[in-house]
């Protein structure tokens, strides 16, 4: 195979922008992220879809970006911890995070705002042991999680009561 057979021409939504780009075949979508697009809070971390750090949301549903092609993600939208919070969409858990403790180090925290946005969207009152369960996914070495549920627990009570 040539070099060219080797790259596939892609075209996504990224954080509510269009991008083309010429990537290689076998380019997964945490590496096309950061090192094409310079958006780093997607980390990488086990790199076989386990510990959630590399965590997206690809039309609008979470997913492993270490387990994705990046050409599989042509025609798609593709949303980061960057787009999300500069459109200000995890501000409410962002600030739980901080005043519940729920984060240390902070490798696990972009991929862990991510699913517990998928939660709260698709489940917006979770029991406690959901959300545990839901995020059973996503691992943290720093905080015993204890935290973590603490500050997505207060987070579905504030919006349940504004929907009052």
């Amino acid at each position: 195979m040539s070099a060219a057979a080797d790259t596939l021409e892609i075209s996504l939504t990224l954080n509510g922008e269009r991008v083309k780009r010429a990537v290689p075949a076998r380019l997964n979508l945490a590496d096309f992220l950061r090192h094409e697009m310079e958006l780093t809070g997607t980390h990488v971390g086990c790199e076989h879809g386990v510990c959630g750090a590399c965590t997206v949301r690809v039309d609008g549903e979470i997913a492993r970006s270490c387990l994705m092609f990046a050409a599989q993600a042509d025609g798609c939208t593709v949303d980061t911890i960057e787009g999300m919070s500069d459109s200000r969409e995890l501000e409410e858990l962002q600030s739980a995070f901080v005043l519940y403790n729920a984060l240390q180090c902070g490798f696990c925290t972009p991929g862990m705002l991510m699913a517990a946005q998928a939660l709260l969207r698709d489940e917006p009152d979770p029991s406690r042991e959901r959300i545990r369960e839901y995020l059973s996914g996503n691992y943290c070495r720093c905080t015993g999680y204890q935290s973590i549920v603490d500050a997505v627990e207060a987070v579905a009570k504030a919006r349940k009561g504004r929907s009052k």
